[in-house]
C-alpha cells in the first residue's frame, strides 16, 4: 500500500493551495480530484461568473456611450459571451495543467507530488480508497485535508431542472440569453447575476428579496445605491416578498408572491435562477470510519480553525460550510499544512480579509461596517466621500460610488473597516487592509503622497476628514461628504465638530 505524508481530497482552490504548501515543506503529497482541477473556482464560480460580469460591464459601458450619441445599442449573442467565458476558463485551466505537468517531469516534484483522478472514501482514520471507472486502489497517509468544495443549495419546493429553473452552476449551460428571468435570492450571487443579465441588455430581470432591502448584511447606503442602479437598469426588485410557489408551465416559468402588506402577485418569465447559498460536498467520504464529530442536526463536520476531532484530519474551503470564498479557501489550505508541520498555533483571523462583490457599481470591503459596529456597541468615527469629488472618477466619467472609512473613537484612530463602492473599488482597499493588519493609525494614510489623479486620493481625503484637515469640507458638501462619530449611548450619529 502506497504511503504519503499528506492526502488532499479535492483539487479546487483550497485543496490545491494545501498540496502546494505541503510540497514547499518537502512532504510527499497525494491530490485526489474526481472531476477537474481548479473546481468551482474556475468552471462555474469565481472565474466564470466574473468573466461574465466583465463582458456585461463592457457592453453596458459601451451602450452608455452609444446612448449619449443617439446610436442603437450594442448587443452580444450568448454564443459570443460564452466564447469569452470559455477562453478565460481555458487559460486558467492551462496554467494548472502546465504546472502539474512540470511538477511531474521534475525529479524532485515526482518524488513529492502525485495526482490521482477519482473519488476518495475513508476506510479508517489513515486509509482511503480511490475509485474511478475501471480502477480502485487504497493508500495510507499520515494526514488528510478534506477540500471537497460545495454545490448550490436547493430548496425542496422549487423544482430545479437546469432547463427552465437553474442553479448558479447550471445557468452557464443556457443556450441563449432569456428574454426574462427571475432570480430567487438577493444575496451576493443573486445580485451579481441580476447585474450581469441586466447589463447585457436583452433580459428583463426580476429579483425576489424576502427582506426589505437587498444585501442586508451591508450598510443601507450600499444596498440602496446598488438597488437604485439595478432598478435604473430595468431590474424589478420584489421587496419583502415571499415565494409561495413556482412551476414550469408550457415551457415558461410561473411564480406566485405574497407581500407583507397582504398583496398577492403572479408573474410569468422565461427562466428562473435559484440563488440561496451553497452546501458542502461531504457525502460519500466515509466519515463514519474516521471518528470525526458532526453536528447532530445539520450533519456538517465540526471544525475548529481547520481542525476536526480526528487529530490527523483537517477541513478547508467550502467544505467547512463557512466563508465560501476562493481567497479564504486558499488561506485555510496553507494554514492547515502549517499547523501540521510548522507548529503553527495561532488561529486564523478573518478580521482583515478583503472581499469584492461584482455589482453595479462593484463593492469592496474589509473589516467592520457601520451596522456591525453598532450591533457590537462599538464606538467609531466615520468619514465618507462621494466619487463625484474625486478627480480620477470625474475623468473616467464614473462618479457613481463612494469611499467610507471607519476608525476607533480614540486618539489612535486605528482602522476598523472600509467600504469602497465604485470603479477600482477592490484596488482601493488594499492599503487599508494592510493598515488594519499592522495596526497603523489613520494619520499615516493622510501623509502618503498619492499619484494624481487616482481613485485612492479619495481614501486619503477620508483620512484627512477624520483628522480635520480635508481639502473639501464636509460642512460645505454635506450631500457628498460626511464625517461623524457614533457611540453606543447616542442613537443617532452626531456630527463631528
Amino acid at each position: 500500500m502506497e504511503h504519503f505524508d499528506l492526502c488532499v481530497i479535492g483539487g479546487g482552490p483550497a485543496g490545491y493551495a494545501a498540496a502546494m504548501r505541503a510540497i514547499d515543506l518537502g512532504k510527499r503529497t497525494l491530490l485526489i480530484e474526481r472531476d477537474r482541477i481548479g473546481g468551482t473556482g474556475i468552471y462555474n464560480g469565481a472565474l466564470a461568473s466574473k468573466t461574465l460580469w466583465e463582458v456585461a460591464h463592457r457592453v453596458s459601458s459601451t451602450n452608455a456611450l452609444m446612448h449619449t450619441r443617439g446610436r442603437e445599442p450594442f448587443r452580444l449573442s450568448w454564443d459570443e459571451v460564452g466564447k469569452a467565458v470559455n477562453e478565460a476558463i481555458f487559460e486558467r485551466k492551462y496554467l494548472y495543467a502546465c504546472h502539474m505537468q512540470m511538477l511531474a517531469n521534475n525529479k524532485a516534484g515526482t518524488m513529492l507530488f502525485k495526482h490521482e483522478r477519482g473519488t476518495g472514501r475513508f476506510l479508517s482514520q489513515d486509509v482511503i480508497r480511490i475509485e474511478r471507472p475501471g480502477f480502485s486502489t487504497e493508500i495510507r497517509a499520515d494526514h488528510f485535508i478534506i477540500a471537497t468544495g460545495s454545490r448550490p443549495r436547493k430548496v425542496p419546493e422549487i423544482p430545479v431542472d437546469e432547463q427552465h429553473i437553474f442553479t448558479s452552476d447550471g445557468i452557464f449551460a443556457i443556450d441563449e440569453l432569456p428574454r426574462s428571468i427571475v432570480i430567487i435570492g438577493a444575496g451576493v450571487i443573486g445580485c451579481e447575476f441580476a447585474t450581469i443579465f441586466s447589463n447585457l441588455g436583452d433580459t428583463r430581470v426580476h429579483l425576489i428579496d424576502r427582506a426589505d432591502r437587498i444585501l442586508p448584511f451591508e450598510d443601507p447606503d450600499i444596498s440602496d445605491l446598488v438597488a437604485r442602479n439595478l432598478e435604473r437598469n430595468g431590474v424589478i426588485i420584489h421587496r419583502s416578498a415571499k415565494l409561495d410557489g413556482i412551476q414550469v408551465e408550457n415551457g415558461a416559468v410561473r411564480y406566485d408572491l405574497s407581500y407583507t402588506d397582504g398583496r398577492m402577485e403572479t408573474v410569468h418569465v422565461e427562466k428562473a435562477l435559484l440563488s440561496v447559498g451553497r452546501t458542502p460536498n461531504i457525502e460519500g467520504l466515509g466519515l463514519e470510519h474516521t471518528g470525526i464529530e458532526r453536528d447532530a442536526i445539520t450533519g456538517l463536520i465540526r471544525v475548529t480553525d481547520t481542525r476536526t476531532s480526528a487529530p490527523n484530519i483537517h477541513v478547508v474551503g467550502d467544505a467547512t460550510a463557512t466563508n465560501m470564498l476562493v481567497n479564504l479557501g486558499e488561506m485555510e489550505g496553507r494554514h492547515a499544512v502549517e499547523r501540521i508541520w510548522q507548529g503553527k498555533t495561532e488561529a486564523l483571523s478573518y478580521d482583515n480579509v478583503s472581499t469584492i462583490m461584482f455589482l453595479d457599481p462593484e463593492v469592496a470591503g474589509v473589516g467592520l461596517n457601520e451596522q456591525e459596529c453598532r450591533k457590537r456597541g462599538l464606538s467609531y468615527r466615520m468619514a465618507r466621500i462621494d466619487y463625484s469629488c474625486i478627480a480620477r472618477a470625474i475623468a473616467m466619467r464614473r462618479t457613481k460610488g463612494f469611499f467610507k472609512v471607519l476608525v476607533s473613537n480614540d486618539d489612535e484612530m486605528r482602522v476598523l473597516g472600509m467600504r469602497a463602492v465604485g470603479e477600482h473599488a477592490s484596488s482601493a482597499i488594499e492599503a487599508v487592509a494592510l493598515m488594519m493588519r499592522l495596526g497603523t493609525p489613520i494619520r499615516e494614510l493622510a501623509e502618503v503622497v498619492h499619484p494624481h489623479p487616482s481613485i485612492t486620493e479619495g481614501v486619503q481625503e477620508c483620512a484627512r476628514m477624520l483628522l480635520g484637515r480635508s481639502i473639501f469640507k464636509p460642512g460645505v458638501f454635506e450631500d457628498r461628504m460626511q464625517c461623524y462619530t457614533w457611540t453606543p449611548d447616542v442613537q443617532n450619529a452626531v456630527a463631528a465638530a
